[in-house]
Parts: C-alpha cells; sequence; structure tokens
C-alpha cells in the first residue's frame, strides 16, 4: 500500500554494493527502516546525499498499513525528494557537530513505530531553525534536549528536579549556580538563549545526558560528544 508522509533522516548503513538501509523517522509510522537500491551508484537518480543525517523528506513509501512497523519490517521507497533543502547545516562546522550529536541521540531514543505530530513538528521546526540562525546558536543542544525530553515523556520541572534524581542515583548533582542556568534554559526559546560560558555548557549538557541515561536505557556512550565539546568553544 503507498502512503505519504513526512520523513526525518536518522542515519544509514550501507547495504552489498551499492545500496543503503536507511532510518527515518516519519511523521505517519514513527520510526521505520527503508532498503534504497543502487542509491550509491553513479547513475542513481536518489543521490546519497538524500540519506544525510537530519534530512527533511517528502515521501512516498509501500507500508502494509500504519501498523506494518510493529513487524520490524525493512520498507521500500517508492518516491522521495528533500522538502527543505539545507543552507548552513552540512557546512559549518558548528552546526553540523550539533547535527552529529543531535542525529546520534535521536537514533538511540526514538523508538514508537507509530506516528506523532507533535514530536514530528518539534524536531522538523528545530531543524529548521537551526539551519536558518545566524548565530547564537551554541546552547542549541542544550534546550533541544530540554525540550525533547517532553516530547518522551520525562521532562523536569525545573532544574532542581533533574539534580534530585541525579542525587537520589548516586549521580553527581548540579551546583547551585548552574541550577540557576538551567532553570534559565528551561523556559527560554531557543532565540532567547542566555550567554553561558563553555565549561559550564558542558557541566549542564553532561547532567542532561545523565538525566537522560536515567530514562532511555538504550543510549549508551555517545560518541559524538567530544567533537561536540571540543567544536562549542
Amino acid at each position: 500500500m503507498l502512503n505519504k508522509t513526512r520523513g526525518i533522516v536518522i542515519n544509514y548503513i550501507r547495504y552489498r554494493e551499492t545500496s543503503v538501509i536507511v532510518n527515518i523517522y516519519t511523521e505517519e509510522f514513527g520510526i521505520q527502516a527503508y532498503i534504497e537500491n543502487g542509491v550509491r551508484s553513479a547513475k542513481s537518480k536518489n543521490k546519497i546525499a538524500l540519506f544525510q543525517p537530519l534530512t527533511l523528506l517528502d515521501l512516498v513509501i509501500y507500508q502494509k498499513g500504519k501498523n506494518a512497523g510493529a513487524n520490524k519490517q525493512i520498507h521500500r521507497i517508492a518516491e522521495i525528494k528533500c522538502n527543505n533543502p539545507f543552507h548552513t547545516l552540512p557546512y559549518d562546522i558548528y552546526k553540523s557537530s550539533i547535527a552529529l550529536f543531535i542525529t546520534e541521540i535521536l537514533g538511540k531514543s526514538l523508538k514508537e513505530e507509530t506516528g506523532n505530530h507533535l514530536l514530528f513538528e518539534f524536531l522538523h521546526n528545530s531543524i529548521i531553525w537551526l539551519d536558518e540562525v545566524k548565530e547564537h546558536f551554541e546552547n542549541f543542544h542544550l534546550q533541544f534536549l530540554l525540550q525533547l525530553g517532553t516530547y518522551l515523556g520525562f521532562s523536569p520541572e525545573n532544574a532542581h528536579e533533574i539534580s534530585n534524581e541525579l542525587r537520589i542515583h548516586n549521580l553527581p548533582v548540579l551546583s547551585l549556580p548552574l541550577e540557576n542556568q538551567l532553570d534559565v534554559l528551561l523556559n527560554t526559546p531557543y532565540h532567547q538563549s542566555p550567554k553561558i560560558d563553555r565549561n559550564s555548557r558542558n557541566q549542564l549538557l553532561e547532567s542532561i545526558i545523565l538525566f537522560y541515561r536515567l530514562h532511555v536505557d538504550t543510549l549508551g556512550e555517545i560518541k559524538s560528544l567530544t567533537v561536540l565539546k571540543e567544536v562549542m568553544r
């Protein structure tokens, strides 16, 4: 059955000589895997660029009803196009480092194989904002994680709640000044992000990731974290 949906590329793996299996978070069916044959060949009409992380897509897919994903199937794509080409995200080292980190978090935390329109809109709009913003986006990944938690079902009401959970599990807790900074991040949109120095930003990020690990048992090691910390000065 053919279905139309928007999608956000999470990642892909190479399959055989010229194909890929790509994980896409779709608006209608949640996280799904699709095989695209010959995409890495010179003659392919669907360039591999369409499957770069966080690419925003319009898709026509072969799907056996809305609950087909429950069978862990690998589906196929009938038509594909980019619905919002990036202007800066792949070319700005700061933004691309953030994107790599976000992609890894999403790949480990998005498990539902049913549509969630509110979550999809949040992800879609956040990615577009990051691509279009010209400056003052150095705290984007912190705010993104704090907001994403809302859609995943474990958003804290305030920074003290995060510290309490960390304390209960004998994990390092936030200092009072850092709690105050985190409260500001929790209550401001992307474009009103406060100024935070690099050291404080990294400490806040570590605490947020620890908080995530308490709620997402598949999170594990974040390989892109080292690069992100080094780049975001």
